[in-house]
C-alpha cells in the first residue's frame, strides 16, 4: 500500500514537471522539427526610450540638446535617419532655396527628425509654428516647383499647445530678439543675378508679402517648359476696374540682355515694400493703375547666356574664351530671335496706307503667319496682350542707351535707316522722352555713345526704323494689333553688366521706371454707353487727323494717349449713330481728361460700314486658326507613369542618393 502511494506521488510529480517543462519557453533547435512546432523564441522586452545627445551636423543648433529614437518618423537609429531623404533635404535646403526661409525650414525638419526628449519622453513641436512657417515659405518651394515636404505636414507630425508642444524655432527667435530690432516693412534688394527658379521665388515671395496689392500668374511656358511668370500690382489684383488704365513692362526678350530683367525684379520688390511703408506716391500709383511686370520673356536664353558667361569667368576653363555676349543666348531655345518673330503688320500698313478709309489699328494677323515657326514665348505674349486692355508698355534691351519707338520697319524696302513715323508720332515722342528725361544720363548727348549703331539720335530717343530697320518687332505689333502703345528701352552698352554695376543701373533707372508708369494717365479716358446706360464693347474712338483708332474694353471704358491741344473725337459702333466731341487738353495735365459718349441705336447704312478691312486676312478675332500652339503643349511623356516626365533641376540632389528617391517632392 505504501509502495502504491509512493508510486502515485511520483506520477503526480512527473506530470507536474512535464507540465512545467511543456509550458516553459524552450530553446529552439533548428534541427528538431518536432520540437520546432512548439518552440517559441523568447520575446525581448521592449526597450524604453532613452534620451541621448543630438549628433546630427545639420541639427546641432536646436534649442535643446537631447533627442530620442525611434523618432517621430519611425527611424530606429540616428544612422537610419541620416540615410533617409528627409535628412538629405534638410541638409541641402539652403542651396535649393538660395538661403530663403532657412534656417526656419531646416530647424522645423530637425524637430521631426530629432525630436525633443525630456525625462525619457518625446515632446512634439507646435502645430502653430509649422503653420506659420508654411504660410511664409510655401512660395519658396513653388518657386523651384517642389512639393511641400510630407514630413512637414502640420497636422500629422505637430501638435497643439494643449498637448504640451514646444516651439522648435525658439532658439532662432532668441537670436533675433537679441538684435532688438522692431519688425518694420523695408526694402531689401539683393543686387545680384538670380537663376530662373530664384527669380520666380522672389516674385512669388513679393506677392505673398503684399497679397492685398499683388499676385503672380503665368502667361505660358518657354520651349524648355519654364514659366513666363508675371507679377501684377493693383489695389484689386486680378480684376480689371472700370476706367483704371493697365500697363506692362517686359524684360529679357533677348536672353543675353539682362539688365532689364534685373530692374523689373527690383521694381517689384520696391513697389511692394514702399507701399507697405506708406510711400504716398507708390500708393497712389498702385491704387489708380493696374501694373503687369514680366521680368523674363526668354528664360531659356538667359540660362544659356548666364552659364556661358560663368564659364568665361572660370580661370580653369581655357575653352570658353570665345564667348560672344552679342549673340549667345540672344534667341530662345529654338534659336529664334523673339523680336523678329511677331507678325509683320507694318508692311501691310505701308501697302494700304493710301486707301482712303484704312486705319492703322487692330490689323488682323495674316493666316500665312501661322505657317511659319512661331515660338511659344511669342505666342504667349501675343495672347497675353490680346487678353488685357493695355494702354502703355515698355520692353527692355541692351546694347545702346536710348528709347526707340515705332515704326521699327522702314517704309522703303531699300532704305535701312529711314525715318518712318506712325500716325501717333507726337504721342510716341512724348512717351519716349518721358523715360529718357527721367533717366540719370540717357537724354544727355546723342544716342550713339555705344558706337554700335551709329550716332543718329535726338536727346536719347529715336524712331526705330531711322535707327535700324527690321520686321516682326514686338512694339510695332502692339501698336498695330491692339490699343497698346509700346516703346523699346535700350539700357546701356553692356548687355550683361557685372554684378557690381547692378546697383548703379537701378539708381539710374528707378525714377524713369516710376515716371513712365505714371504717364499712362495722360490723354483722355471715358465710357461709351448706349441709351440704357450699358457699356458698349468694341466701340471705336477716333481722333481727327490721326489715322489710328482705339477700341473700348469689356464694359465700354477706354483710354486714349494724346498730346496737349485741341482734338476732335468721334465715337462709333456698329448699329449705333456716331457721336462727336471737341476737347482741349491743357499742357502739363497730370490726369487723363474724362470724355464720355452716349450712342443711340440706328440702322447701319452701307456707306457707313467700315470698308478698310482686308478680306484676305480675315478678322481680328481670327487668332491661331490652325491650332498651331498645340504642338507646344503636347509634351513627350510616358502616359503610363512618371518615367517619361521631365524632372526638375534639383532632382539630381536625390536621384544619386541611396535608397528610394522621394517622389513625394514632385508637385504632380
Amino acid at each position: 500500500m505504501e509502495f502504491i502511494r509512493r508510486k502515485m506521488k511520483t506520477i503526480v510529480f512527473l506530470n507536474a514537471l512535464a507540465t512545467v517543462v511543456w509550458c516553459a519557453p524552450s530553446l529552439c533547435d533548428p534541427e528538431d522539427e518536432f520540437l520546432g512546432i512548439f518552440c517559441k523564441e523568447p520575446e525581448p522586452e521592449p526597450e524604453q526610450p532613452k534620451c541621448m545627445d543630438i549628433m546630427m551636423n545639420y541639427c546641432d543648433d536646436m534649442s535643446y540638446t537631447h533627442t530620442v529614437f525611434p523618432n517621430i518618423l519611425g527611424h530606429r537609429t540616428r544612422e537610419e535617419a541620416e540615410l533617409g531623404p528627409e535628412y538629405l533635404l534638410v541638409s541641402v535646403v539652403h542651396n535649393l532655396l538660395n538661403g530663403e526661409c532657412t534656417p526656419d525650414i531646416r530647424m522645423l525638419g530637425c524637430s521631426v527628425l530629432v525630436p525633443r526628449c525630456e525625462k525619457e519622453k518625446v515632446l512634439k513641436p507646435c502645430r502653430s509654428t509649422c503653420e506659420a512657417v508654411r504660410k511664409n515659405c510655401y512660395h519658396a518651394f513653388e518657386g523651384i516647383e517642389m512639393a511641400w515636404p510630407y514630413f512637414l505636414d502640420c497636422d500629422r507630425f505637430f501638435v497643439s499647445d494643449q498637448e504640451g508642444c514646444y516651439d522648435p524655432l525658439e532658439g532662432l527667435r532668441a537670436i533675433q530678439e537679441e538684435g532688438n530690432t522692431p519688425e518694420k516693412p523695408h526694402t531689401v534688394i539683393q543686387f545680384s543675378y538670380q537663376s530662373n527658379a530664384q527669380m520666380n521665388s522672389i516674385l512669388k515671395k513679393t506677392a505673398a508679402r503684399c497679397p492685398e496689392i499683388a499676385m503672380t500668374y503665368s502667361i505660358g511656358r518657354s520651349v524648355e517648359g519654364k514659366d513666363l511668370l508675371v507679377i501684377e500690382f493693383s489695389n484689386n489684383p486680378g480684376v480689371h476696374e472700370l476706367l483704371e488704365p493697365e500697363m506692362k513692362y517686359i524684360g529679357n526678350m533677348h536672353g543675353n540682355e539682362v539688365l532689364g530683367r534685373q530692374l523689373l525684379i527690383y521694381l517689384a520688390q520696391y513697389l511692394c515694400s514702399e507701399y507697405l511703408l506708406g510711400n504716398r506716391r507708390i500708393q497712389t500709383l498702385i491704387n489708380t493703375t493696374r501694373i503687369h511686370i514680366l521680368p523674363s520673356m526668354n528664360p531659356d536664353g538667359y540660362e544659356l547666356a548666364a552659364a556661358e558667361l560663368q564659364d568665361t569667368i572660370d580661370p580653369e576653363n581655357e575653352e570658353a574664351q570665345n564667348y560672344n555676349s552679342w549673340t549667345l543666348g540672344r534667341g530662345n531655345a529654338q534659336n529664334i530671335d523673339l523680336n523678329r518673330n511677331f507678325p509683320d503688320l507694318t508692311t501691310i500698313v505701308y501697302s494700304r496706307r493710301r486707301h482712303r478709309r484704312f486705319r492703322s489699328n487692330h490689323i488682323p494677323i495674316p493666316d500665312a503667319y501661322w505657317f511659319g515657326k512661331v515660338a511659344p514665348e511669342t505666342y504667349a505674349v501675343m495672347k497675353w496682350i490680346r487678353s488685357f486692355p493695355f494702354v502703355l508698355s515698355a520692353n527692355f534691351h541692351g546694347g545702346e542707351l536710348l528709347v526707340s519707338y515705332p515704326y521699327d520697319l522702314s517704309k522703303h524696302p531699300l532704305e535701312q535707316k529711314m525715318f518712318s513715323p506712325t500716325p501717333d508720332e507726337q504721342v510716341f515722342k512724348q512717351i519716349a522722352r518721358t523715360y529718357a528725361d527721367a533717366h540719370a544720363t540717357m537724354s544727355e548727348g546723342n544716342s550713339g555713345r555705344c558706337e554700335n549703331f551709329g550716332s543718329i539720335g535726338q536727346d536719347g530717343i529715336i524712331n526705330g526704323a531711322w535707327w535700324y530697320s527690321f520686321a516682326g518687332g514686338m512694339q510695332d505689333f502692339n501698336y498695330l494689333h491692339t490699343n497698346c502703345f509700346e516703346v523699346t528701352v535700350e539700357l546701356g552698352c553692356d548687355k550683361f553688366p557685372a554684378e557690381e554695376e547692378l546697383y548703379t543701373g537701378w539708381k539710374d533707372n528707378k525714377e524713369a521706371l516710376l515716371t513712365f508708369m505714371e504717364s499712362v494717365h495722360r490723354g483722355i479716358k471715358g465710357i461709351v454707353k448706349d441709351e440704357d446706360g450699358n457699356g458698349i464693347k468694341g466701340a471705336r474712338i477716333s481722333v481727327r487727323g490721326i489715322r489710328h483708332d482705339i477700341t473700348t474694353a469689356e464694359n465700354g471704358d477706354y483710354w486714349r494717349l494724346l498730346t496737349a491741344g485741341i482734338h476732335i473725337l468721334t465715337a462709333s459702333a456698329p448699329g449705333y449713330t456716331r457721336a462727336m466731341k471737341k476737347i482741349h487738353l491743357p499742357a502739363r495735365m497730370q490726369k487723363a481728361g474724362r470724355v464720355d459718349f452716349v450712342l443711340q441705336k440706328a440702322v447701319v447704312e452701307p456707306d457707313m460700314e467700315e470698308d478698310y478691312r482686308i478680306p484676305s486676312m480675315g478678322t481680328y478675332e481670327h487668332f491661331d486658326p490652325y491650332n498651331q500652339f498645340e504642338r507646344y503643349t503636347i509634351s513627350e511623356q510616358n502616359q503610363n507613369g512618371e518615367e517619361g516626365q521631365e524632372k526638375p533641376w534639383w532632382w539630381s540632389y536625390f536621384s544619386h542618393a541611396h535608397g528610394s528617391t522621394p517622389t513625394w517632392l514632385l508637385r504632380n
